[in-house]
């Protein structure tokens, strides 16, 4: 306290009357407010504080004190200030109430006010956290292209290239399948970029364009890979718990309900064990408040829905990773539970809170006439698997991984309603810009 600093800043607001401005100040690492008194500074200082308009962006020189009426605690007393220049028009988005899609139509300008500058530090802390933890668990960062000539779980959600109309590609919806390649060169790898999925949904867990992070291990098994998803995500919420409780009060995030997935211990229950679960909640009429009661049980043989996952999260205090799903709901690389081969050795893990699945995982099918049956049953191209087949020709082993959602954790770990606010600039079925 009581040290003398100049910064850039932006007025976010300001209020005051006589010989005193209130200036609301960010400057991209946080808020503060600066006090302006007539007699503390010239003429011309005090007019250009008077005159700031929202946004506009000024260099400030003045003192840091101690003020327990000031946000946070701290407050400048200015000495002197110069704006850079007058903003060309009225800025859009004033201290009023606004509607999403006002806000989204000025996502470019809304990026700099409090609830996505809080949400999108949260982001950044995850982000770093991710290659935190898998270099201190001796993984090697690997690299998946955007561009695939196949699908790893079916076509129908493929965004289709046309390669200067002699061939077409499609734009990745997964990095898992050369990752597996990965892991069976470096033992451990993850990759971590954005992915595609064209999926016409509106639903709040959907967008276009998502990151992911999809580990793979060399050997490994299902229950190895389960393990590691708990070290993993339980990391995460410690390191959100521990750098970005700021970010966490400005979202109004209730951290009691988030401090349990810091510790791990994670609850595990079978496909078989979930539906009975969902059931009783439903036949006992002990529904969460966002899930409506005409939801009906899951028939076993049926993936589970949006609602169903929220049942679960509910049920538990912490995320809860579901077991051995039918076979027959999952994808073609993942290996048979060998005592009941109509089960895959899969699992999703199902947030609290209803935030719903975050992550999915298997153990991968490493016998080659296995996979190439399956592939084949799928209708898959064979010649577009070859090199994939290679990996079981040749040195094969046990292996297994796992996808997680970047934005879907961060929407579960801020306590955001919809994942659109989870990424810069979010990807659509009803919106491409800005």
């Amino acid at each position: 306290m009581g040290e003398t600093v100049t910064l850039t800043a932006w007025l976010t607001d300001k209020s005051g009357k006589g010989k005193i401005q209130f200036l609301k100040l960010r400057d991209g690492s946080g808020f503060v407010q600066a006090t302006v008194f007539k007699n503390d500074v010239t003429e011309e200082v005090f007019e250009a504080a008077r005159r700031l308009s929202q946004e506009q962006a000024v260099r400030v020189t003045g003192e840091v004190r101690a003020d327990e009426r000031a946000p946070g605690g701290v407050e400048l007393a200015v000495r002197d200030l110069s704006p850079y220049a007058e903003n060309a028009g009225e800025y859009p988005i004033t201290p009023k109430e606004h509607g999403i899609e006002f806000l989204l139509d000025h996502r470019h300008v809304w990026l700099r006010h409090r609830r996505p500058w809080a949400i999108l530090r949260v982001r950044d802390c995850v982000q770093r956290a991710v290659t935190d933890f898998f270099h201190q668990e001796g993984f090697v960062r690997f690299d998946a292209p955007f561009f695939t000539p196949n699908a790893a779980e079916g076509t129908t959600e493929l965004f289709e290239i046309d390669l200067f109309g002699e061939d077409k590609a499609y734009l990745s919806q997964t990095g898992q399948l050369h990752a597996e390649a990965g892991a069976l060169a470096f033992g451990k790898v993850y990759t971590f970029g954005p992915t595609f999925r064209a999926e016409k949904s509106k639903t709040r867990r959907h967008l276009l364009e998502f990151w992911m992070i999809e580990p793979e291990v060399a050997p490994a098994t299902h229950t190895d890979n389960m393990a590691l998803q708990e070290r993993f995500v339980s990391f995460l919420v410690r390191r959100a718990l521990e750098e970005c409780q700021t970010e966490l009060e400005v979202l109004g995030r209730d951290l009691e309900k988030l401090r349990p997935a810091a510790s791990g211990n994670y609850p595990r229950v079978t496909y078989t064990g979930a539906l009975e679960i969902i059931r009783k909640h439903i036949e006992e009429g002990d529904l969460p408040p966002n899930v409506q009661a005409d939801v009906q049980p899951v028939e076993w043989g049926d993936d589970l829905g949006a609602p169903h996952e929220t049942i679960l999260g509910y049920h538990f205090d912490r995320p809860v990773i579901v077991e051995k799903y039918p076979a027959a709901i999952k994808a073609f690389y993942m290996q048979p539970d060998p005592e009941d081969p109509q089960l895959a050795l899969c699992d999703d893990m199902i947030a609290p809170e209803g935030y719903g699945e975050i992550i999915g995982g298997s153990e991968r099918i490493h016998d080659y006439e296995l996979l190439r049956a399956r592939i084949e049953h799928e209708g898959l191209p064979l010649s577009a698997f070859e090199w994939y087949l290679d990996l079981r020709r040749f040195g094969s082993v046990p292996h297994a991984g796992f996808g997680m959602g970047l934005e879907r954790a961060v929407a579960w770990i801020t306590g955001i309603d919809h994942i659109r606010e989870a990424i810069p600039f979010p990807r659509m079925l009803t919106r491409m810009v800005p």
